[in-house]
């Protein structure tokens, strides 16, 4: 029996998601986004091709997919209509931490449930008055015997509302110095009594998809729900989960980046001004230019970021590269693929329109672009210290 490469197990998997996007949701992905109706049936239909389960490992019912695979996924998927990455994206976060620092038991209870889309996870992170200052959140976790009882709140979580399954992040040692050794993650599923969605937020962009405030009123958690079973290493462990995460938002990035420069340069074939085509104004030809050369750079960016996350090292660094110039990127090329549109950018008969509106989510998502540059900066200062 001759054994598939990965590159054509790749292949594969990137054009049955190519043609997913094609056939079943190019067609609709502007009616759900100007109802901002949740997306049941194609979400499902994610849940059977598997890809609840992309870099969870074969054992416990994933595909055991490389980051690079991953990242090219969420590319083709935001190509189409970004939002779709949402219900997979910290879906896969909370799969990475227990695969990484949860117990045998926990694997063996949590990640096939996951692989197979039966539980569809979130990362109950952010606080209102937190933002991205994660040491600072005011959400506990009391230990009662063999459960502990979580208080707080949480603002901006993805899956929110149909999501069934969260990574929350808990002050268990308000007293720990430095603050993060106090906090610790937990597995929490709904329905659970005293945990409720409190509002459904209403966005600019990243529509359909629930972005909602989570609320915890002594919830009660069994002991073994914790993370690796250890208090004080819930910041760790979200950390490196978040190191995928910015992978997976540059990746997005990247994709809608390119659908909006697609757009725009087929849009400038076929426009006429002053009796020829505008793709011939030298103006708008410098504007592809600079369109093309970017989205390569940024797509460059994130799949060095992936590969080395498959060879298992700390990118920190190279994650937050990516994030920060893709993201970045996306908002400059959708504005430059609306300017080339001209006034049909703005109205919503194109879907130009939706890509400038999807293109902040990369920027203040998974850490703001302020944060990561903070990141990028300590990182270089540890590497080039003298």
């Amino acid at each position: 029996m001759i054994q598939k490469t990965s590159e054509e197990v790749r292949s594969q998997i990137v054009n049955l998601v190519r043609e997913f996007v094609r056939r079943d949701v190019e067609p609709v992905a502007r009616q759900y986004d100007d109802e901002d109706t949740y997306p049941q049936a194609l979400i499902d239909k994610m849940a059977e091709m598997g890809l609840f389960g992309i870099t969870i490992p074969e054992e416990y019912g994933g595909m055991g997919l490389d980051y690079t695979t991953f990242a090219t996924i969420f590319e083709e998927l935001s190509k189409g209509w970004m939002s779709l990455t949402g219900p997979i994206g910290t879906h896969h976060i909370l799969a990475y931490m227990i695969s990484t620092f949860g117990t045998e038991e926990q694997k063996e209870r949590f990640l096939s449930r996951l692989a197979s889309g039966e539980l569809r996870a979130g990362l109950a992170l952010t606080e209102a008055s937190g933002g991205s200052d994660i040491q600072s959140i005011q959400t506990r976790a009391v230990k009662d015997g063999e459960e502990y009882v979580i208080n707080g709140s949480k603002m901006f979580i993805s899956n929110g509302e149909h999501g069934n399954a969260f990574a929350v992040l808990t002050k268990t040692d308000r007293d720990a110095d430095p603050p993060y050794k106090g906090i610790s993650c937990f597995i929490v599923e709904k329905p659970a009594a005293g945990f409720t969605v409190a509002q459904k937020l209403d966005k600019l962009g990243y529509r359909g998809i629930d972005t909602t405030e989570l609320v915890f009123e002594d919830v009660r958690v069994p002991t073994e729900n914790l993370i690796g079973e250890v208090e004080g290493r819930g910041f760790q462990q979200v950390m490196s989960g978040l190191e995928g995460g910015r992978i997976n938002v540059a990746a997005r990035a990247v994709g809608v980046a390119t659908a909006a420069f697609e757009a725009a340069i087929k849009y400038a074939q076929t426009r006429e001004t002053f009796g020829k085509p505008i793709a011939q104004h030298q103006a708008i030809q410098l504007k592809l230019a600079d369109m093309a050369t970017k989205i390569e750079a940024a797509r460059l960016l994130t799949y060095e970021a992936a590969r080395k996350k498959d060879e298992g090292e700390r990118v920190d660094l190279e994650a937050g590269m990516a994030k920060l110039f893709a993201s970045e990127m996306c908002g400059e090329v959708t504005m430059e693929a609306m300017r080339i549109h001209g006034g049909y950018g703005y109205i919503k008969d194109y879907p130009v329109e939706r890509y400038y509106r999807d293109a902040p989510l990369m920027i203040i998502g998974e850490g703001t672009n302020e944060i990561q540059k903070l990141v990028i900066a300590r990182r270089l200062l540890q590497k080039y210290q003298i």
